[in-house]
């Protein structure tokens, strides 16, 4: 049986893919600080344990306790999305934590916790990059930080561990993860004629586990938007 660890697995995204290989036959370990809802996954046959990505304590438990000695694969999706900071000038260290710990350096933690595992199944790792990478809107510091050292990570990971262990990043764009009504407009605006959905992203996963060819590399999913010339004069 192959085997899953994600982390940011209480709802969006994160949950997504973990109910999508638990019901394909994957063994899955679900980790997030919002343990009342991550168990909500547990009658989907999913291993729930509470997690706190800014700590390396709680990390090395929780690795722990998933017990496996082969991981196939470990999805690093963990970590605020609300990228709003407001000015930089107002920000303190503790704001900027608020993104760069549980994004960047938990993703660190969780990768050093699981090469040995990774390394016995010749697993992949796939970090949750954003589009926000690459592009901003104003005051999204530790937001976009946070992104883009996960997207050098990826390479630096690719490089380090290949090639017993692949790594790669997928970086969404808008996905309408809580399932709001949107605007035609807010449809229309992307190449692809929607906004995104979970299943785009769990469907980007499943090629990267798989893609045995494929490492290193940031695949964008975002309905083409960032290929799109914006002007507004």
């Amino acid at each position: 049986m192959k085997s899953l660890i994600v982390t940011g697995a209480a709802s969006g995204i994160g949950r997504a893919i973990a109910r999508q290989f638990a019901a394909e036959g994957w063994r899955v370990a679900a980790l997030d600080i919002d343990t009342e809802n991550l168990a909500g996954l547990e009658e989907d046959g999913v291993q729930t344990i509470g997690c706190d990505l800014s700590d390396e304590d709680s990390i090395r438990a929780a690795v722990a306790r998933v017990g496996v000695a082969r991981l196939d694969l470990l999805v690093n999706n963990g970590g605020p999305a609300d990228p709003g900071s407001g000015p930089i000038e107002e920000m303190s260290l503790a704001d900027w934590n608020h993104w760069i710990a549980p994004h960047l350096t938990g993703s660190f933690l969780m990768v050093r916790e699981c090469v040995p595992a990774l390394r016995a199944a010749r697993g992949c790792i796939i970090n949750m990059a954003s589009t926000r990478a690459f592009q901003s809107e104003p005051d999204t510091y530790g937001y976009a930080a946070a992104k883009g050292g996960l997207v050098g990570l990826t390479h630096a990971l690719a490089v380090g561990l290949g090639p017993d262990i692949r790594a790669n990043a997928i970086a969404p764009g808008w996905v309408n993860s809580a399932g709001d009504a949107l605007s035609e407009a807010a449809h229309a605006q992307h190449p692809a004629g929607r906004v995104g959905e979970v299943q785009d992203i769990v469907q980007a996963v499943a090629y990267l586990a798989g893609a045995g060819f494929v490492t290193g590399q940031v695949l964008t999913v975002d309905g083409g938007m960032t290929r799109k010339m914006i002007y507004t004069a």
